[in-house]
Parts: structure tokens; sequence; C-alpha cells
């Protein structure tokens, strides 16, 4: 691929590897501040918490601004806000609130950097090589992200608390200055003259539940987040107390998603080639399902390990496949604002999840997350099944209207 194309990508392992340290590291940071169960689960919604507020005005600038300033920007402000914690850590004055002020100024930076860097990719490679990029970010991604840097993370805590979130801020300003040395266009040609804010979010609200594919695949990831981070953000405490684990077993435990999520990406183009995107959104719905049933079920770390493994790989294709199909139907004078209606949906079902998790959790019991979970994706999977066809997915119009 391009040159472009490299530098995102090592931007993009960069970025990964310190966000993959920190996510180990800080539910056990919250772990050895606090025992509540809402209250560790709560960190998950406070960074989630920004997409719900900020998600579409982001989009909408995203579709206004260069994207690629507005990336070195944002790794900019997120490598100042982790150094501080590591700093606050570092001198023992960190505290749940400080915990959960600096994971919300970092959620907020994500709105942006997460739509743009997603908005500007078919600038930089072809329309045709978008799902064998896409699986390659996915790849790094899972690999570094999940595979290699939670194990590495947990390991730096136990060392050092603050090591893993210097290192994480350090990481922010490596993926600043590859960005920075990205060259070519990347701010959107405007499809007619400026529009009040307000008009704009409209129009990329109105192109997303038009559309009947974008609308179904954006409620469907909403509440698949909903159940799946009900279950997901008590997984420190689902392996100290359910599995046994320790502080290295659960950086192992999270690092066996990404193993089925690496075999995912490679097979991902094969896969869809094969059996079309219909059907393969289909069985990760099937996946997901059992997913939920097979963790609440669950003692042995064995059975855990190999639930994980399988549902990375559900979860790596339906990333990559959704991505690339959305990448190639919107335009690009609306795709930030699209992305942004996209985000809202996908990562304001993780902030309800997290935050109803922890509190069925610390009522009922750690595993009843994961009985909800597997309700819920049993309905769900009856509902959205009919809107999954090859007539609707598999033969998509060549791009939507501007209709700006």
């Amino acid at each position: 691929m391009a040159a472009g194309f490299a530098r995102l990508w090592a931007a993009s392992a960069a970025s990964n590897a310190g966000d993959g340290v920190a996510l180990a590291a800080g539910p056990l940071l919250l772990a050895s501040l606090t025992s509540d169960p809402a209250l560790i689960a709560g960190a998950v919604f406070v960074q989630q918490l920004p997409w719900l507020l900020f998600a579409l005005p982001a989009g909408v600038y995203v579709d206004r601004l260069d994207r690629r300033r507005l990336v070195v920007l944002v790794n900019l402000v997120r490598a100042t806000i982790i150094g501080g914690l590591a700093g606050a850590v570092a001198t023992g004055v960190a505290t749940v609130a400080l915990v959960y002020a600096a994971f919300f100024v970092v959620g907020t930076m994500e709105t942006l950097a997460d739509n743009a860097s997603s908005a500007l990719l078919p600038a930089v490679v072809p329309a045709e090589e978008l799902p064998r990029a896409n699986a390659r970010l996915m790849g790094v991604h899972l690999v570094v992200n999940q595979l290699l840097a939670p194990p590495l993370g947990a390991a730096m805590f136990v060392a050092a608390a603050a090591l893993p979130f210097g290192l994480n801020a350090a990481t922010f300003l490596v993926a600043a200055v590859l960005m920075a040395t990205l060259r070519g266009p990347f701010r959107p040609e405007p499809a007619g003259p400026p529009r009040p804010v307000r008009h704009d979010l409209a129009t990329g609200m109105r192109t997303l539940l038009g559309h009947p594919v974008l609308r179904m695949l954006a409620v469907c990831l909403c509440f698949m987040n909903v159940t799946l981070f009900a279950a997901f953000s008590l997984l420190v405490l689902y392996a100290r107390e359910r599995l046994g684990l320790t502080e290295i077993g659960f950086g192992l435990l999270l690092a066996s998603g990404a193993v089925g999520g690496l075999a995912g990406t490679l097979v991902a183009a094969r896969l869809q080639a094969r059996f079309g995107t219909a059907l393969l959104l289909r069985t990760g719905l099937v996946i997901e399902t059992c997913t939920h049933l097979s963790l609440a079920l669950a003692r042995a770390p064995w059975v855990a390990v190999t639930t994980m493994v399988v549902f990375g790989a559900h979860a790596s294709l339906w990333g990559i496949l959704s991505v690339a199909w959305r990448q190639r139907v919107v335009p690009d004078a609306l795709r930030g604002r699209v992305n942004s209606g996209y985000y809202l949906f996908s990562v304001g079902g993780s902030a309800v999840g997290a935050v109803g998790g922890g509190l069925v959790a610390r009522a009922l019991g750690i595993t009843t997350p994961f009985w909800i979970a597997f309700v819920g994706m049993i309905v769900l999977t009856a509902v959205a099944w009919r809107h999954f066809t090859p007539t609707l997915l598999d033969r998509y119009p060549r791009q939507l209207n501007c209709g700006s």
C-alpha cells in the first residue's frame, strides 16, 4: 500500500501499544483504589460518556476541519492528560475522582480522533483496498492493543503503578509526530455553502437513519454493546472472583480475545468473498449470544479463554466488514457526521451497559450481567436476522447522495 497508509498504520500501532497497556492497568488501578463494583464499572462509563455528549458535534467538525491536523492535536492533548495521571499515581495522590476526570477528557478527545482517523482513511487508500486496509488496522489493534500490551501493562503495574500510564502518554506523542508527517489533502470539500452546526447535525443523522442498512447496523451494534459492556466492564472482578486469576492472569484473559481477533483479520477477505457479508453478520449474532452463555456458566479459566478467542474472531470480522461497507457507501463530505451518529449508537451503548452492569452485579452477583446479556442477545438476533440479507448488504448502492 501507499507510504501514507504506512505512516497511518505506524501511528495506529504506537497509540494502540499505549492504550493496550492502559487497558489492563486502568482497571487494576481502580481495583487498588476501591472494591466497589459500581465504581470500577463506572470508570468505563465515564470514558464512554463523551460519546453521548459530544459525538454528533465532533462529526460536524471532522467534516469541516483538516482531519490530519485534528488527530495530531488530539494526540498531544491525550499525552498531556495521561502524563499528568502517571504523575499523580507516582506521587500517591491519585483518587477515583481524579482517574474519572482523566478518563473523561481522554474519552472526549477520542470522539474526534477515532472519527477523523476513520474518515481520512479513504483519502489514503483507494476504495477497492479499504477492506484490506481496515483488516491491517484491525490486526495491529488486536496484536498490539489486546494481545501483547495488556499482559505487559499488568506486569508494569505490578512493578510500578505509574509506569504503564507514563508509557501510554509517550505513545500518544509518537503517534502525533507520525501523523504530522502524513501528506495529502485531508480537509473534505464542502457539499455546499456553510451551514449552521444544527443543520449539519440533522443532515448526518437523516443520512444514517434514512438508510436501512446503516440504521440497522447502528441500532444492532448499540444493543450489542449494551449487553457486552454490562458484562465485560466487570471482567477484572469476574477474573478474580469467578475464575481465581491473578493480575497477570487477567491480562492474559484480555489478550486471549486478540488471538481469535487476529485470526479473523487474516481470513476476513476470504470469508467475505466466499460467504458474503450478510451470512457473516448473522453468524456473528449467534456467536455473541453464545459468548454470554458460556461466560455465565464458566468456572475454569480455560473455558473463559476459549470463549474469548472465539468472540475475538467474531468481533474483528464484524468490525472489518461493517466499517469497510460504511466507508464505501458514505460520501466524503458526510463521512464524519455519519460516523459520529454511528459512534453515538455504538459507544453510547457501551456507556449505558457499563453503568447497568455495575449496578446489577452489586445487587445480584458477578455473573448476573452475563445472563441478562444472553437473554438480550437472543431478542436482538431475532429482530435483526431479517435485515441482514444479501439483497441489502452484498448488493449495496455505490454511494449515498450527499444530500447536504
